[in-house]
């Protein structure tokens, strides 16, 4: 039961970031060919949308932790309130994933040589940031849970934002070498 809870809601996240990504290229105009070394890209995704994707995506992740990660009342007490400072923590390393992906979906068609390694340097360097924090809350929940819950919770919260890159690259256009 537990695993089919974790599925479902797994896919309901990933058909809402598959939704959100098809209705933003079905509104999307054919780009223009680039001007001169202009960029003349047009964005996929306004701002508002991505905000309220990760309001949801933040809502869905604590919901799918609760189905999959048997707490008893004492655990939850401990735990929940060290969960919610550990996503407010990753907001911030999450935003500039945004923005990196952003800013690279503006210029993926006319990315120089320079751009390119800044954002290799700058997309690592956000996925360096999510594993540094994991691994700073791993003690944080040892103290509250079970290093094997612990464990678990870390495999939940592994699989989302596996689920969420995985999205996210199906719809990331690759770099134009040319």
């Amino acid at each position: 039961m537990q695993k089919k809870a974790l599925l479902a809601a797994l896919v309901v996240s990933v058909l809402f970031v598959c939704d959100l990504s098809m209705s933003a290229q079905a509104t999307q105009k054919p780009a223009a060919p680039p001007a001169s070394g202009a960029n003349t890209q047009p964005s996929n995704v306004r701002d508002q949308d991505i905000e309220m994707l990760r309001a949801d995506l933040r809502s869905q992740r604590k919901q799918i932790v609760a189905l999959n990660l048997p707490l008893t009342a004492d655990e939850a007490t401990k735990f929940w309130p060290i969960f919610d400072q550990y996503r407010k923590e990753a907001i911030k390393p999450n935003d500039e994933r945004w923005a990196v992906i952003k800013e690279y979906a503006d210029n993926y068609t006319t990315m120089t040589d320079v751009q390119a390694q800044d954002y290799l340097k700058r997309a690592n360097a956000v996925d360096e940031q999510l594993l540094a924090l994991r691994m700073k809350y791993v003690p944080l929940f040892e103290k509250v849970i079970s290093p094997k819950k612990t464990a678990l919770f870390y495999q939940i919260d592994r699989r989302i934002d596996l689920l969420i890159n995985l999205q996210l690259s199906s719809v990331i256009p690759m770099v134009e070498p040319k």
